[in-house]
């Protein structure tokens, strides 16, 4: 089965700056793939050359087994820009007929369905907008054809809460319809919800994968014991998966990356009355990830 993305040392310099650098990247049909990245690395011009806006210096690539300057391949795609440029005057409703032309299983019910989802006012000229009414209408261009591919470029920006959590449910339900979703993001929660896979991007270089589960598993846990009277931070040495020990009175503070079977063993094996227990979330993670703080 071909992969719904494929790029083999897909490369794009501007001048002397390497935009992007022998990027490969395999997205097999129906997964979520998130790409993750500070602003600056190369996302948004990744999604640019998927969708053959600006070509690749060097490399190759395909987007649904074909090439995205194919218009019978552009029109199995729905895509949303980092920052949607309309014509000042077009109003959301000319802008869903305009771009609803180019496919021609485009559904009235879809759109509708997605205007009220989303509670915009199509009637209204884009210059009028805020910028998430503009961010609405972007997302019901990139949704309302039900497309097989969908190439995000940080979704949610400018939608409040209510509405980027609408968002993550449509994401979701369009996963389980068997949408191949590919999306750059800067906010966790949407990735922790929908992506199977992530990859990492600094300074236009690949620098991990991994599944979602393996990312979680990447997080320091930090676990609090509470004993009746002191215990010394050496009778935690050597226990699998403690990377850190510090004493604070009669608690300890454990730092464990790994299972934690073996510490809470020995814990009750020292009489601990209390536990508490805190993980670090997916943004602390990344931007440890990041800065080359987490092992692989």
């Amino acid at each position: 089965m071909l992969n719904a993305i494929q790029t083999d040392g897909l490369t794009k310099r501007w001048g002397d700056l390497r935009a992007v650098d022998e990027l490969d990247l395999a997205v097999p049909p129906g997964e979520c793939y998130a790409f993750l990245g500070r602003n600056g690395s190369g996302k948004s011009t990744t999604a640019r050359m998927l969708l053959d806006f600006i070509r690749p210096t060097s490399g190759t690539m395909s987007v649904l087994g074909g090439k995205a300057s194919d218009p019978a391949i552009r029109a199995r795609v729905g895509y949303l820009p980092g920052d949607l440029n309309l014509p000042r005057t077009m109003t959301g409703n000319d802008a869903f007929d305009y771009f609803g032309r180019f496919r021609h299983d485009a559904e009235p019910a879809e759109r509708a369905s997605l205007i009220e989802r989303f509670g915009l006012d199509p009637s209204r000229p884009v210059h009028e907008l805020s910028t998430g009414n503009r961010r609405k209408v972007g997302l019901i261009l990139a949704f309302m054809t039900s497309p097989e591919l969908l190439i995000l470029d940080e979704p949610t920006s400018g939608l409040d809460p209510v509405l980027q959590e609408e968002f993550r449910d449509l994401l979701a339900e369009r996963k389980a319809n068997g949408a191949t979703i590919w999306l750059t993001s800067h906010v966790m929660a949407e990735v922790a919800r929908v992506a199977d896979r992530v990859g990492m991007i600094d300074d236009g270089s690949l620098i991990r994968e991994m599944t979602l589960e393996e990312l979680r598993h990447q997080a320091t846990t930090e676990i609090t014991l509470g004993f009746t009277e002191p215990v010394a931070a050496s009778a935690f040495d050597g226990v699998a998966s403690v990377t850190a020990v510090d004493v604070d009175g009669e608690d300890l503070r454990l730092s464990i990356r790994g299972p934690v079977a073996a510490a809470l063993t020995r814990a009750g094996e020292l009489g601990a009355v209390r536990i508490e227990t805190d993980q670090n979330d997916l943004d602390s993670i990344f931007i440890e990830l990041l800065a080359g703080k987490v092992s692989s």
